[in-house]
């Protein structure tokens, strides 16, 4: 399938079979809420027998809470790439951690800047491993709730799947010099907190990509990664926004997705993710 130029025009495309998302700043806003027309849209999806798969840098809870509300339980990439699931059974098809060694030299890395990050594992009943003085803000350590457990971070390297490292929530100047040390050794993403002020910080394994999730459930479903329609906002956005076969982004997103978009759309507050059924 071809690329669609024209980021100002309404382009059918014959043969999109999923559509991919991003939710922080493209399914919904800071309140984490789906506009009435966003959810019709993807009620509309279902009716026409197209996948939808989200695919997030979240967590596994933070990413299913906010959707269960909203009746919703798709697949999922979480995460930006390390793991991806069915939400409605937690049946994992794809995971990628960090090699031991790797993750070793991620996490000497932030503490090298004084910093204490949050390790985000496989692991059945715990989402995110902290020291005893993690470095997110208080109100991102709140929101981890029982999901989080104090441990020591060096043996949780040794006795778990390391999938992310991560520190939101925090002066912009503080994280930067961490953000440019892990960028050596992982796929470091550094930008704007949306739902805590302040910036954020988290590490992938490297080379890793949303993109890696999604040519999974492709793989799973029997459907053609080619034929997929993707929508995104983020700079952890861009493999996915490059490899679609149409990118679709909201007007407020970042200068590097908005170059690639074939389609801009209003922003997730005025519901312009359902702009996407007229590319269809």
């Amino acid at each position: 399938m071809e690329r669609h130029a024209g980021a100002g025009e309404d382009v059918g495309v014959a043969g999109v079979e999923l559509v991919v998302t991003d939710l922080d700043g493209t399914l919904w806003g800071a309140n984490e809420e789906l506009h009435p027309l966003t959810l019709a849209a993807i009620e509309e999806l279902g009716r026409r027998g197209i996948h939808l798969l989200v695919a997030t840098g979240r967590r596994v809870t933070s990413t299913r809470e906010p959707l269960a509300r909203a009746g919703l339980a798709p697949a999922a990439v979480v995460l930006n790439g390390a793991m991806a699931l069915e939400l409605a059974t937690a049946t994992c098809f794809h995971r990628h951690p960090f090699p031991m060694d790797e993750a070793a030299q991620v996490l000497e890395a932030f503490r090298a800047g004084g910093l204490e990050p949050c390790v985000y594992v496989e692991h059945d009943e715990v989402d995110v491993f902290v020291g005893p003085s993690p470095s997110t803000h208080p109100d991102h350590l709140r929101a981890l709730s029982t999901k989080a457990l104090e441990a020591d971070l060096d043996e949780v390297i040794e006795q778990h799947p390391v999938l992310a490292f991560g520190i939101i929530g925090r002066p912009r100047s503080l994280l930067a010099p961490a953000a440019t040390a892990i960028a050596e050794v992982a796929e470091a993403h550094f930008g704007h907190a949306v739902v805590f002020e302040g910036a954020a910080l988290t590490a992938a394994p490297r080379g890793l990509s949303k993109w890696e999730g999604v040519v999974a459930y492709c793989g799973l479903h029997g459907l053609d990664p080619g034929a997929a329609l993707a929508v995104g906002d983020g700079p952890n956005d861009l493999e996915l926004l490059d490899h679609a076969s149409v990118a679709v982004v909201p007007e407020d997103a970042c200068p590097e997705a908005l170059a690639r978009a074939d389609r801009v759309v209003a922003p997730p507050a005025l519901g312009g993710w359902a702009q996407v059924l007229s590319l269809l």
